[in-house]
């Protein structure tokens, strides 16, 4: 498919598209007319890349683990990487205690001024 389709399909603009490419986390062959074209597991591929971005990995994480990929589109930890997303995690459990944290205080302000009216 071509990165106009593969865009469609998953949400995601050409141009991250192309940045994924260029960083080594999705492949695609040219064809003569210097078209890319993606190959269809290529749409689980970004999906995988996406929320594993929004988990916060960085590309250079990422690429270590899209390898461990099974066809169903989920993941196993692959050897040697797996310190580092338990290191991710425990980074991701502290954000999440911290919007706790935040949410109740922004939910006391707001209890706090509305019977102050």
């Amino acid at each position: 498919m071509r990165i106009g389709q593969l865009a469609q399909r998953t949400g995601t603009n050409e141009r991250l598209l192309r940045y994924y490419e260029r960083v080594g986390l999705l492949t695609s062959e040219r064809l003569p007319n210097g078209y890319r074209d993606f190959h269809p597991d290529a749409e689980q591929t970004v999906r995988t890349i996406r929320a594993l971005l929004a988990a916060g990995l960085p590309t250079a994480l990422i690429r270590q683990v899209l390898p461990c990929g099974r066809d169903d589109g989920s993941l196993r930890a692959c050897p040697g990487v797996l310190t580092r997303l338990r290191g991710q995690l425990v980074r991701l459990d502290q954000r999440a205690s911290e919007l706790d944290r935040a949410r109740a205080t922004l939910r006391e302000a707001i209890s706090a001024t509305e019977r102050a009216l």
